[in-house]
């Protein structure tokens, strides 16, 4: 762990910079922050509008609320909040408010006998995942890895079309040649997709649901 310090003021963060206790939040942080992440304009309440909602989203329901629930609870399109938030809506707006995708749960649970129906897959195939269902090791992913986290998601029918595969690559393809997880408008822009587009084919979210399949995760 490493401190984030603002005017006299001093907060755990995780090596993300991520804020490491919820409970340790306070508007302070949140301005001090958005300096970090060259928001030099400084707050307006359509940064604080955004804020607001996260924060008590989780104090209800203690999970990270989607990219597309906030938009839409916000009544911002997918280019306001790039303008709002330009490090991304993880990166960006869930960090200024202390929050992570990471305090959340997702998931139906895995079905054995809905995996069953994957052909050419060995029954002593392992992957090392966190506890959250992220992969460890990017370079451990398969196509098999994805069938499976589709399955054990919201995605339609748990099985991924030519259009889930599109994102799917190009996520892995940023990421191989960047080191680092696109955005969220990275991808619905280098896809041809908007936001409500994204959540037909990954309806548990961005990083919870197309980012996981992918492979990958936020570091």
């Amino acid at each position: 762990m490493s401190q984030f310090s603002f005017k006299s003021k001093m907060w755990e963060i995780d090596p993300q910079g991520f804020l490491t206790d919820f409970r340790d939040w306070e508007e302070i942080f949140a301005e001090g922050m958005a300096l970090h992440l060259g928001m030099v304009g400084g707050l307006t309440k359509e940064h604080w509008d955004v804020i607001t909602s996260l924060r008590d989203h989780f104090h209800k329901t203690g999970k990270c609320m989607t990219v597309y629930d906030c938009c839409r609870q916000n009544g911002l399109r997918l280019k306001d909040l790039r303008r709002l938030f330009p490090s991304g809506y993880l990166r960006g707006a869930c960090k200024l408010a202390g929050i992570t995708y990471r305090e959340s749960q997702t998931g139906n649970g895995y079905s054995l006998a809905a995996a069953e129906d994957l052909n050419n897959i060995s029954a002593n195939k392992t992957y090392e995942t966190d506890v959250r269902g992220f992969l460890v090791h990017a370079d451990e992913w398969d196509q098999y890895f994805a069938a499976f986290r589709a399955q054990d998601m919201k995605i339609p029918g748990g099985k991924l079309n030519d259009k889930h595969w599109e994102v799917i690559k190009f996520l892995r393809e940023y990421f191989e040649k960047n080191d680092r997880v696109p955005t969220v408008y990275e991808t619905c822009e280098a896809c041809g997709i908007d936001l409500d587009e994204l959540e037909r084919l990954f309806p548990d979210g961005y990083h919870r649901g197309a980012v996981k399949i992918a492979g990958l995760r936020v570091r």
